[in-house]
């Protein structure tokens, strides 16, 4: 099964006024997508799209760690390439396995030559058409996300300059979804916090009624409150809530 090589981009030497338009184009429209509703599989097939533009890759795949640092395929733009993928996470071998576990970029510009490098994915991304394959480390400083790889239809070497371009498009993948992962966890720690202060007030009002009702001072209210939520196997708050339901004076406003 071959595949029909892409056109390779219009450039001038130095990388040439339609290179710098494409990549200001890419660049636009991935920042379009960092928005409050982020959604990472749509930012992720934009970057394979594009990249696959402004390099001449016949085909984009993307490799991420998940929250146990597995290696699992995020998005690949064709079926040839997700099957390859697959299989190179099957097998635990290949230059996008490579990529991420060392750290490095991995460039080959003729996989008919690393048959003893990578004995069972290189014939296996030869018979899917693919002859050539880069991948970069998304990665930051010693946290590793995943890599983002480039596989070709022809047999032909990576300019230095295309490289550079390739890794400062996994690095925008990087510094986005770092930034998403960053973004969820401030708004889960906002959230905690206001739980945490919801909980005091509604603790206060509980050991205010406590002592009140008994005559007994706030630290022994406490106690009381703690006892009881530790023989129940519940939350504090939740005792407490249940204490001001029973006097009308839920601060939930039931």
């Amino acid at each position: 099964m071959g595949l029909s090589p892409r056109p390779c981009p219009v450039t001038t030497p130095g990388g040439g006024i339609e290179r710098e338009a494409e990549l200001t184009e890419a660049f636009v429209q991935l920042a379009d997508t960092l928005v409050n509703d982020f959604d990472v599989v749509e930012f992720l097939e934009l970057l394979t799209r594009r990249c696959a533009d402004i390099l001449g890759a016949d085909a984009v795949g993307v490799l991420l760690s998940d929250r146990t640092g597995k290696l699992t395929l995020a998005v690949a733009s064709s079926k040839q390439l997700e099957a390859v993928e697959l299989f190179q996470l099957q097998r635990s071998e290949g230059p996008c396995w490579d990529a991420f576990h060392l750290g490095e970029q991995v460039i080959v510009d003729d996989l008919s030559r690393e048959g003893e490098r990578w004995p069972t994915l290189a014939p296996r991304a030869l018979e899917a058409g693919f002859a050539s394959v880069h991948a970069f480390p998304m990665r930051l400083r010693d946290e590793r996300l995943g890599s983002m790889n480039m596989f070709s239809a022809k047999a032909e070497p990576l300019s230095n300059a295309d490289v550079r371009v390739g890794q400062a498009l996994a690095d925008i993948a990087t510094i986005s979804i770092l930034q998403d992962r960053a973004a969820q966890q401030a708004s889960e720690l906002s959230d905690q916090l206001q739980y945490a202060l919801d909980s005091r007030v509604t603790i206060e009002q509980a050991k205010g009624l406590l002592a009140a009702r008994h005559d007994i001072g706030p630290d022994e209210a406490f106690d009381v409150l703690r006892d009881v939520a530790r023989r129940n196997r519940r939350q504090l708050r939740s005792v407490a809530e249940d204490l001001l339901d029973e006097h009308g004076k839920s601060p939930r406003g039931d």
